[in-house]
C-alpha cells in the first residue's frame, strides 16, 4: 500500500486552516496513488497552543471527524491524523483512521504523556493495542513517545501488526528517535513502522521533522528532511511475509524469562 507521510505542522490554533492544509495533502497523495495519508501528531489543532488544546477538542465522531471522512472520499484514501479528543470532562492526545469510505476505523489515545506539557494537559489513555483492517494490512496506532517503549512496540507485533502508523511531535534534541530507534522497532518486531513528525519552531518547542517510513528489514524507505514536506513510500505485504519467515525474533522469544518485566 502506497503510503503519504505529510510532514507539517499545519497551523497551529486553526482548525479551519489545517483541514485546508490535510484536504491539500490529500489530493496531491490521492493523484500519486496512495491509499493512506497520514499526518503528525496534534495536526488538527497544533500541538503548543497550551489551553486551547482543552478548547477545541472534539469528540472522536465530532464535527472535524466528519469533515475529515469528506476529504477522504473526495480524495480515495484513507487518513490517519492526531488531535485532542473530548470525551466528557476529560482530554485525550488521540489518533484517528478513517477510512476512504468515511468509516472511522479506529481511534487511539497517547498511552504515554511526555513530560509536564503533556500531563497538564491530556489524560493517558490505557489501550495499548488499537488496529484496523485496511486494504490487506492489519494497521496499528501508536502517538510519539508511546515508540520509545519496546514493550508497546512488541505488544503490536504480538498481535500482528503489519503496519504501525505513528504520528508524533518529536523535538530536538531527541532527533535519534526518528534516525535509529524507529528503524530499530521496525526491525525486531518485524513491521513497517509510519514515524510522521511536526517541523519547526512551535511554542517552547523545536520539531525535527525526519519523517520516515522504516520496513523490517530495518532500511529507511523514505525519509523527510526538516521543513514542510509530502513524501511516499509502500508498505508491501510480500516482502513483509519473506521478512518474517526470514527472521526468527518472535519464535525464538522464551515469554517464560520474562515475567520480571511485568
Amino acid at each position: 500500500m502506497r503510503t503519504a507521510l505529510l510532514q507539517s505542522s499545519g497551523r497551529p490554533g486553526s482548525v479551519v486552516e489545517n483541514l485546508k492544509v490535510l484536504d491539500e495533502a490529500a489530493g496531491r497523495a490521492g493523484a500519486a496513488g496512495a491509499g493512506l495519508l497520514v499526518a503528525p501528531e496534534m495536526f488538527l489543532t497544533g500541538y503548543a497552543i497550551g489551553d486551547d488544546i482543552a478548547r477545541l477538542a472534539e469528540p472522536a465522531d465530532g464535527e472535524s471527524a466528519d469533515a475529515i471522512a469528506e476529504i477522504a472520499g473526495r480524495h480515495g484514501l484513507a487518513i490517519a491524523y492526531g488531535y485532542p479528543e473530548r470525551s466528557g470532562d476529560l482530554v485525550f492526545n488521540s489518533a484517528q483512521l478513517i477510512a476512504a469510505d468515511g468509516t472511522r476505523l479506529a481511534n487511539y489515545r497517547k498511552t504515554h504523556l511526555f513530560g509536564c506539557f503533556e500531563r497538564d494537559h491530556f489524560t493517558p489513555g490505557d489501550e495499548p493495542v488499537v488496529q484496523a483492517e485496511l486494504n490487506g494490512l492489519r494497521v496499528g496506532l501508536m502517538i510519539c513517545y508511546d515508540v520509545e517503549f519496546p514493550e508497546n512496540v512488541r505488544a503490536h507485533a504480538l498481535a500482528a501488526t503489519d503496519l504501525l502508523l505513528v504520528p508524533t511531535a518529536q523535538m530536538h534534541p531527541f532527533q535519534f528517535v526518528a534516525e535509529c530507534v524507529v528503524p530499530v522497532r521496525a526491525f525486531e518486531n518485524q513491521m513497517y513502522v509510519a514515524y510522521v513528525n511536526r517541523v519547526g519552531q512551535e511554542g517552547e518547542f523545536d520539531f525535527v521533522g525526519l519523517s520516515t517510513l522504516a520496513g523490517p528489514d530495518g532500511v529507511a524507505r523514505t525519509r523527510a528532511r526538516r521543513g514542510e514536506e509530502l513524501v511516499f513510500a509502500d508498505a508491501d505485504p510480500a516482502f513483509l511475509a519473506a521478512s518474517r519467515e526470514a527472521n526468527p525474533y518472535l519464535k525464538d522469544r522464551r515469554p517464560g524469562l520474562y515475567g520480571s518485566l511485568i
